[in-house]
Formats: C-alpha cells, structure tokens, sequence
C-alpha cells in the first residue's frame, strides 16, 4: 500500500511517499529558497552567443538564465521586432536573427539554478493541470503513454481537439479516469491562467516575475496523487482543512482518501529522517548482502553493483543474476529518492549468458516504468555498462539537506596537518 504522508516542520512542509513503509519519493523544500521551476518571468536579452546558438536573459535572479535557440518562439502577438517570414524560411534556428540585446522576452523556466550555472528557461512554455498540460505555441495533441488502451486514447484525442482550438495539448495519465466535463475545466481554466500571464507580462516592468506556483501542496496533489497512492496523511489541523479544500476543488474523487492524525509526528512514526541518512550515502545495502555505490558528479552519476557479503546458494551464474535483479529495484526507487538526474552509467556485475543479460534489462525496464520522470535506457554496451538518461527536474537530495563543507569544498579530502 502507497501513502502520503504531510509533515510540518515550523512553516515549512514536508511530503513523503511510502510503500510498504519503505520511503520511495520525497518533496523536501530548502529552507530559505522558493521554488522555480515552472515560473514565468518578463526578462530582457543581455548576451547573444551565435557561437553557441544560445542567450543570457536577465530576470532578476542572481546570475542570467540561459534560453537555447530551440526554445525560442517568435509568434507572440506583441512579438513583432524581426521579419516573421524570413525567419520561418531558416531551416536552423539562428539565435543572432531571433534575438538581439536588450530585447523583452516572456519566458519559463524549465531547469532551475545549480551551482554555478544560472535557471534554463524557455519561450515555449507548458501549464500543467490535473488532466492535462497546455502547450501554449505547439498545435499538437500528446496522450500519455501510460494510457495503454487504443480506444480510450482515441476517445481523450478526439475530445481535445475538439476543445484545444490550435493549442498544444498533453493528456495527463489521470485523464483516463476524467469525464469530458472534467477535462474541458480544466482546458478551460488552464487557457484563462495562460492569458492572464500574457497580460501582465505586457504590463509589467523588465525584469519582473510574472507568476509562480506558491502552494507546494496544490502541486504534489495535482501532479503526484494517483490510482496507487491509497491514503493521504495530514498530522496538521490546518493544514488538513486547507488540504480538504484543494482536493474538493481540484480532485473532489481523492477525498476519501484524506485522514487527519493530529499531534503525531509522521516522519518520526515511519522512519523517514533514518531512511533519508540511508539515502544520503554512497554505499547503499542490499537485503541479500551485496550492495550498490552511487558516485555523482555535476552531469554523470555512475553506480556500482557489488555482491558484497551474498555468497548465493547455488551457483556463481545465479548468485550474480539475483544480485543484479535486486540491485535494479533498488537503483530504480533510488532514482526517485535522490532525485537523480542526467547522464547515468549503471556497472552491474558481469554476467556471461545472453539469457541472464535480457532478463536483467527487462526488468529494469519494468521498474523504471513506476518512475513519472522521463527515463531513456539506451541499452548495454560492449563492456556490459548500461547507459541511460532521467530527465532532471528541480534539485537533488543532497542539495536539499547538506551544504558543501568549508574546509574540502566538496572533494571529501583534506591536507594532513
């Protein structure tokens, strides 16, 4: 059984998924710092890079957001500097003809600031909702791939294009269980909040922050609750009663599931803060004995599989098949914990039979069809390496409970003295 559990800590809140007791998923806000990612700013060009086919745009954060030439739209009603046609002629974008110093630009972001580097934003933006996310500059209707029968996808199709009027749609896998009333609100109201960004951002000074999804609570309900997750959990008065309301109003189905345990302490009942330390490490163990090291760096996580103190029970050949098999569920609920993101490099112990290789890589891929965050297995190489991306979404765990140390910075080593 999955549940929710919504801890509060002072004024900050803490959201936990748990299977079986076992944590798998957390949303654990830094203290002091905002959420970003998905935020509209008003910014204006301060660099062009035709070397790199890129921009700065300044909006106001500490360091300039990065928007590739890809990312740019030029259809914009107000969007009328350069010569539409000429452009729509190029068959490769070129940043030098899209953009230029100094101009105002409407933008989103879609990667928040990491360390050195500044947020990645976008002028082709995406709205989520409980169904469905609008695509405001696409013309395309997208159904989740999660949605597996034919006809249902045809009938959520059929019906959006019929609503979206031109606009870029993706059908949510909760839009299988949504009537076409419960869809066209929330189309309806997903194209009135896109207007209402347009419009203040053609009032607004440059840079200014246009609109931001304040409600951490809201968007863990919209984007997170599902079929699987059989109880939501509030160990707060106030908290429940504002969470009853979100749920009446944007998931009124979910309600059911909603329980109140005022005066408890949820993490601390369920062991959170223990399994969060136990995620925090490079070496994670294995119920069998073997074990799994994770090493990241700013792009490439790189992880290692062990067999450690499991010595099997019948042979060489099945006591590494097993190892791995375990070591792929535990890497995938791994994934989500962590928050991990970009290049990834799994080296699972090698295994000599054909068989053994196919049975490994198709259950990973079973596993990491749980994951809502985009994952491509681009296969096993030469060296029995298997490569794979997660897309990166919002920071990592590490960066949300630990601060580089003063004295290494990072390295882990310091001078003897």
């Amino acid at each position: 059984m999955k549940e929710m559990l919504i801890h509060f800590a002072e004024e900050d809140v803490s959201i936990a998924i748990c299977h079986e007791g076992q944590l798998v998923e957390l949303y654990l806000p830094r203290a002091g710092e905002q959420r970003l990612l998905g935020a509209f700013y008003q910014g204006r060009v301060a660099n062009v890079l035709p070397g790199m086919q890129a921009a700065f745009v300044d909006i106001g954060l500490e360091k300039n957001s990065f928007l590739y030439a890809d990312d740019v739209y030029t259809s914009y009603p107000h969007y009328t500097e350069f010569n539409q046609t000429e452009i729509s002629k190029t068959q490769e974008k070129d940043i030098g003809a899209l953009l230029k110093q100094g101009q105002e630009v409407l933008v989103q972001i879609c990667k928040e600031p990491q360390g050195e580097k500044g947020a990645r934003v976008t002028m082709q933006p995406s709205l989520p909702g409980r169904y469905i996310v609008l695509l405001p500059t696409a013309n395309h209707i997208a159904i989740s791939r999660r949605i597996e029968d034919e006809s249902e996808r045809e009938r959520i199709r059929g019906f959006i294009k019929e609503l979206a009027g031109g606009l870029g749609v993706i059908a949510r896998t909760a839009a299988a269980t949504a009537s076409a009333e419960e869809l066209a609100l929330d189309l309806h109201n997903l194209k009135r909040l896109w207007k209402h960004i347009q419009g203040k951002a053609a009032k607004s000074k440059t840079p200014a922050l246009i609109y931001r999804e304040e409600d951490i609570l809201r968007c863990v309900i919209r984007d997170t609750v599902s079929d699987d997750i059989e109880s939501i959990i509030v160990e707060n008065i106030s908290a429940f009663e504002k969470l009853k309301e979100i749920i009446m109003t944007s998931a009124p189905e979910l309600i059911s599931r909603l329980s109140l345990r005022a005066g408890a302490d949820l993490f601390a009942i369920y062991s959170i803060e223990e399994q969060l330390l136990k995620a925090l490490r490079r070496k994670v163990w294995l119920k069998s004995g073997g074990y799994i090291v994770f090493d990241q760096t700013e792009a490439l996580t790189v992880i290692d599989v062990n067999t450690g103190k499991f010595v099997g029970r019948c042979n060489l050949k099945e006591t590494i098949l097993t190892t791995n098999l375990e070591a792929a569920n535990e890497i995938a609920r791994q994934f989500k914990l962590r928050n991990t993101g970009g290049i990834i490099i799994i080296d699972f112990i090698n295994m000599e039979q054909e068989q053994h290789k196919q049975k490994l890589m198709s259950h990973l891929a079973e596993e990491l069809k749980k994951d809502r965050t985009r994952i491509t297995m681009l296969g096993m190489t030469n060296l029995g390496l298997v490569e794979l991306t997660r897309k990166k979404i919002g920071h990592d765990l590490s960066y949300s409970l630990e601060e580089e140390c003063p004295y290494c910075r990072g390295k882990g080593k310091v001078f003897r003295v």
